[in-house]
């Protein structure tokens, strides 16, 4: 009993040095599994090329970016999308009727195509807010042999959103330049008879052509 009595003080004592040294081991050892975690990737998951924060849209694998995203980004258009409580807007670098509208009218109705923000806002907001300003007749008339066929391929995109601003553009075109794009209309009517089949779209077309007729006078 003596023996075992007098271990009893070093076996307590081992057993104090043993977690003493485990605390040691670990709080010397826990930062080791994270120092080589940074210089090493994770492996990619499925679920990654589903996340928009993991894709540069710029990359060199990714698409080219458009031509009107490309001139959006170098500065070729000059107002910005400004972002409201309530909707956006547009602020122009300068004043709307100092802008020329060569090319940036044709510029804009290009950008009417595009499917991802804000290129579909600052393209269908421009191209409108364009249009509003004073002798806009005077400048847009010159450019209807440029502007009919960009109109029309906007007519003819399988993307519902995007005929729908091409459907707006066009009677906002035909408001201020009246009489003179009768002699284009034949090449945007197909377009829109087509999709006048679409129960989506019928009485909105119905109204754009009854907007056509009445801005284009009895030749139209």
């Amino acid at each position: 009993f003596f023996v075992l009595g007098s271990n009893v003080p070093r076996m307590s004592s081992g057993i104090q040095t043993k977690p003493k040294t485990a605390v040691q081991k670990s709080k010397t050892s826990s930062p080791l599994p994270c120092s080589p975690e940074p210089p090493i990737k994770p492996q990619p998951k499925p679920s990654d090329k589903l996340n928009p924060k993991t894709i540069d849209p710029f990359g060199a694998h990714s698409r080219p970016p458009s031509a009107f995203a490309a001139i959006y980004a170098k500065g070729g258009i000059p107002c910005r999308l400004v972002h409201g409580s309530v909707k956006h807007r547009l602020q122009w670098e300068c004043l709307p009727e100092a802008v020329p509208f060569d090319p940036l009218l044709v510029t804009l109705a290009e950008g009417l195509r595009e499917t991802k923000h804000p290129y579909t806002f600052v393209s269908k907001e421009g191209f409108k807010e364009l249009l509003m300003v004073e002798g806009a007749a005077e400048k847009a008339i010159p450019l209807l042999p440029r502007l009919v066929p960009v109109l029309k391929a906007a007519l003819a995109h399988s993307d519902d959103e995007v005929f729908g601003r091409g459907l707006d553009a066009l009677v906002q075109l035909s408001a201020v330049v009246g009489p003179s794009l009768n002699d284009h209309l034949k090449h945007l009517l197909t377009n829109l008879s087509r999709r006048l089949m679409d129960k989506k779209f019928r009485e909105k077309i119905t109204v754009a052509l009854q907007k056509l007729e009445q801005y284009g006078g009895k030749v139209s």
